[in-house]
């Protein structure tokens, strides 16, 4: 159990948030709040890449099921599990290795991949992320709670560096694209 908040702890300060842990006796999974985690890109989130001073090598692209993009000049480059300011790097380092002189980029987010929501809510299923979105934004939009949702033991299923980390989530911290939320069943 301490390994397992140990890693935690580390997965989520190299995620870039900060993290409160609260012990709780009978249960398997740390409770987690986070601050303003950096956002990862992620396979299915849509960008556009900007190559200033080169049309022909900016567009607007699609992370594959690998964190891959396929651009013009140097092919196949794997962004996904970065964050929007290392993308921008390594395509920088590469234009940079024989094509272009100083080149610079610039990447944004077209549209982010969806989150999923299963469990005690009403809707399961998959929605789209909304920057700023909470937990219970991400319930509302699953119609609500039903009445026999365990709502302080909600669960997040989340790929950190690469890594899917399962953790307890507070109802008003934070929905990031691709998250798979799970509501449990209580029993009393």
């Amino acid at each position: 159990m301490v390994r397992f908040v140990i890693n935690i702890l580390m997965a989520a300060l190299l995620f870039g948030g900060a993290v409160v842990v609260h012990a709780q006796s009978n249960d398997s999974l740390p409770a987690v709040s986070e601050g303003t985690p950096r956002y990862q890109l992620g396979s299915g989130d849509q960008i556009r890449v900007t190559v200033y001073g080169e049309e022909d090598l900016s567009g607007e692209f699609e992370l594959d099921g690998s964190g891959t993009i396929a651009m013009p000049l140097i092919g196949a480059v794997v962004i996904g599990s970065q964050n929007l300011a290392d993308a921008e790097a390594l395509i920088v380092k590469q234009l940079a290795d024989g094509y272009l002189v100083n080149p610079r980029v610039s990447i944004e987010v077209l549209n982010y991949r969806p989150f999923y929501i299963l469990g005690e809510v009403k809707d399961p299923g998959s929605y789209p992320y909304v920057s700023g979105m909470t937990v219970l934004n991400a319930v509302a939009l699953a119609s609500g709670f039903t009445y026999r949702a365990s709502e302080s033991k909600i669960e997040v299923t989340r790929r950190i560096n690469g890594v899917e980390q399962k953790f307890r989530i507070e109802v008003t911290a934070q929905v990031l694209p691709g998250d798979i939320l799970r509501v449990p069943e209580r029993f009393f």
